[in-house]
């Protein structure tokens, strides 16, 4: 993971991330490895369900997917994401308003709090597969940002 201001390319460390209240684990990306320390944090978080997502070139209306999570918005439940292959970028708001951009990859997992402002892109590579995890799926409502 790397995490930067997008204003000054200014790179953010792990203190600030949490400050922001934004968490992250590196796991392997291997299931084999994962499995244990994915469990772990879904039982000690309270995530009752799981997906699988995979965004690349076969997605169908990939582009229109891609343009529907690039708008800024936020959920009232946090947003887990756990980046099994490829690579991503999330921008979220810092408490004042400015952009910090986190590119994930494999192994990279990341917690989004509640009521955080954030949108998703894929980088360059144009291919990510994330496990998601919810605590209550009619929480995970995008809630745009006016």
């Amino acid at each position: 993971m790397r995490a930067y201001y997008l204003h000054d390319d200014a790179e953010i460390g792990a203190k600030t991330l949490t400050e922001e209240g934004i968490l992250y684990w590196q796991l392997s990306s291997e299931e084999a490895e994962y499995a244990a320390d994915l469990a772990a944090i879904r039982d000690d978080r309270g995530y009752v369900q799981m997906d699988q997502i995979y965004l690349g070139p076969e997605t169908p209306n990939l582009d229109a997917l891609c343009n529907k999570f690039f708008v800024e918005h936020s959920h009232a439940d946090e947003e887990i994401r756990f980046v099994v292959g490829g690579s991503g970028i999330f921008d979220l708001r810092d408490k004042d308003d400015r952009w910090m951009r986190v590119h994930v990859e494999a192994g990279d997992l990341v917690i989004v709090p509640a009521g955080k402002h954030h949108r998703f892109t894929l980088d360059d590579a144009q291919t990510i597969t994330c496990k998601r995890l919810f605590k209550d799926t009619s929480g995970w409502q995008a809630i745009a940002r006016v």
